[in-house]
Order: C-alpha cells, then structure tokens, then sequence
C-alpha cells in the first residue's frame, strides 16, 4: 500500500476538521459553492468525484471476462454476498439504530437521511480498493479482476432499481430522474471512458503506459477524494458542531454491518472449500464499498448538506481501518483453508 492508502483514515480525519473549521469561519463561500449546480448536481462535487471514479474505471479490463466461467465457485460467493445480502443488512441496520435504538437521539428527517446514505454504501460494490486487499492478502490478482469487473457490469443494470427499492421500503422518496442521472454519470460514462482510454493506452498489451497513466493521475484522484470531504463537511459544520455525537452514532451499525458480512462470507468461502487465495479477495470485496460512488449518489439525490451525504463520508473514514484488521484476520486464519 502506498502512503495515501496506509493512511487513509488519518487524511480523512484531517480533512474532516478542515471542513468544519472552515465551514464555520467562512459559510459564504460554501454557500456559493453549493449554489454551483446543474439538474440537482453540483458541478464542482461532480468534477471532484470524477477525478476518484475514472482512474478506477481505467484499471478494469473487460478482456477478463473471458474466464468467467473458471472457478465459478468464488464469483458465485461474491456477487450473493455483493447483491443478494449485504444491501439488504445495511437497510435492516439502519433502519434498527435510526428508527428504534437512536430514536431518542436523531429527529426523524435525519434519521431518514442516515439510513438512506447507508443504503447507498450498501449498494455500491468495491471497484478499486479492492485489489490493494487482494494483494495485501496474496489473493489471485487474475481471478480478482474477473470478480470487480462482473460487480461493475451488474451494477450499471441493478444499483438503480435496488437503491430505490430500498429507499422505497425505508419510506425515503426516491427521485428516479436523479437517481438514472447520476448512475449514466457516475458508473456508466466512466466506465465506458476508462474502457477506451485503456484500450488505447494498453494496444501493445504490455501494460506500461496504462500503468504510467494511472500513477500520473493517481495525485489527482486523492485531491478530488479530500476536497470532496473538506467540501461536505464545510456544508455540515454548524449540523456536526451541534450534534458532535452524530459521526459515532453513525459508525456503529456500518462497523457491525462490515464485520458481519466479512463473518458471513468468510464462513461460506470455507464451507464452499474455496482456496484461500480466491476465498479471501471474495470477501473483501463482499465487505468493502464503492464509497466514490456512494457519495456522488447521495449528494445527487438529497443535497451536498444532507445526512445522506454525511453518512457516506463517514463510511470512508471506517472503512480503511476496519479492512485492515480484515487483512490481517485473513492473512492469520490461511491455515483454515489448506
């Protein structure tokens, strides 16, 4: 891991407190900030978001698709895990704490608005941190490529219609124009720009301009992902000065959903007698989140000031240390699938 993604948690967390405080000693200017919009999408937010998605986008190669059909038992595990359960616990939960156990503590359109930015996590599978924890776990690098990039195909058809049917049965108003806009610019057209900037970085199949290019931008993309921290907690400054608790109370059900989909997953890929190599990297990505995305969606559907939004940024300020310890679990536990 590099110096940006080791401490991903601590840059947060600085950037955090920059957002607040300058969020407090100059509200005019994120006032205008968020007065930057086109269609319900703040274009600032949006070029920021860009620049995390795309260098993502350009590092799945879709050629892979073609060994689709080897080990089928691992990509089985990962798209159950990715589709079928975790978007369904992350609603159950939030829907717990918010709505019975937190009940005394976050009115009802806050709560709506956390549950909803939970939801969103829930949907969005991993794209690309999850090959530093298949490296980090000495996964199949291969094998983890056909994985991300199946997650990602089923995802420009599914995160739609699951993330309104969740928000739907959570009593959340689901804005359907909103929500396609912000799928066709924030999976479909990356993703189809990273296909062809990859194609034609990589013609001669040796991967060394491509691996040149994303090195190049990789600055940019951990500019954008700050900015965009500072940016939605400069909007939510006076809200977290208010309600300082709100960031823990938040924490709570997204560190029992992570550990608990790991736990199911982890369990399944051994009883399915997975070797570990393809058992760990499927549960990694069955545990982590596309929070670019997450966050893109959330400011897109309910504003750069709502809950929403300030529930997905705190699902990355989680997610990093929490993956670690997974890493280091797994990596301690191999033994259990020899």
């Amino acid at each position: 891991m590099g110096l940006f993604e080791r401490y991903l948690s601590l840059w947060v967390a600085l950037c955090i407190a920059l957002g607040v405080l300058l969020g407090n000693l100059a509200p005019g200017v994120f006032g205008q900030i968020a007065a930057i919009e086109y269609a319900h999408v703040n274009l600032v937010v949006a070029v920021l978001i860009w620049l995390m998605i795309y260098p993502m986008m350009i590092q799945i190669d879709f050629t892979s698709l073609k060994d689709v059909g080897k080990k089928p038992k691992g990509l089985i595990l990962t798209l159950v895990i990715n589709w079928l359960i975790k978007p369904f616990t992350m609603a159950l939960l939030g829907a717990l704490f918010f709505k019975v156990l937190f009940v005394g503590w976050v009115d009802p359109q806050s709560a709506a608005e956390y549950i909803a930015g939970m939801i969103l996590l829930g949907v969005a599978p991993c794209t690309a941190m999850v090959f530093v924890w298949s490296q980090l776990t000495k996964g199949d690098p291969n094998y983890t490529l056909v994985q991300v990039s199946i997650n990602d195909i089923i995802m420009i058809f599914a995160f739609a219609p699951v993330t309104a049917f969740l928000l739907g049965i959570s009593d959340i108003q689901v804005p359907w124009e909103t929500l396609l806009l912000s799928v066709v610019l924030y999976v479909v057209l990356p993703l189809i720009i990273g296909a062809i900037t990859r194609s034609k970085l990589d013609r001669a199949n040796d991967h060394s301009r491509l691996t040149a290019f994303v090195a190049a931008f990789k600055p940019w993309s951990v500019i954008g992902l700050l900015a965009t921290v500072v940016l939605l907690f400069g909007f939510q400054a006076q809200t977290i000065l208010d309600k300082p608790m709100v960031i823990g109370l938040i924490a709570i059900p997204l560190l029992i959903q992570t550990y608990g989909i790991f736990a199911i997953a982890y369990v399944a890929a051994r009883q399915m007698r997975l070797p570990h190599n393809i058992a760990a990297p499927a549960c990694m990505i069955g545990t982590s989140n596309f929070f670019e995305l997450a966050v893109a969606v959330a400011i897109s559907l309910f504003g750069l000031h709502s809950g929403a939004a300030l529930a997905t940024v705190v699902g990355v300020l989680v997610e990093v240390p929490v993956m670690l310890s997974l890493v280091w679990f797994a990596n301690r536990t191999r033994h259990w699938f020899e």
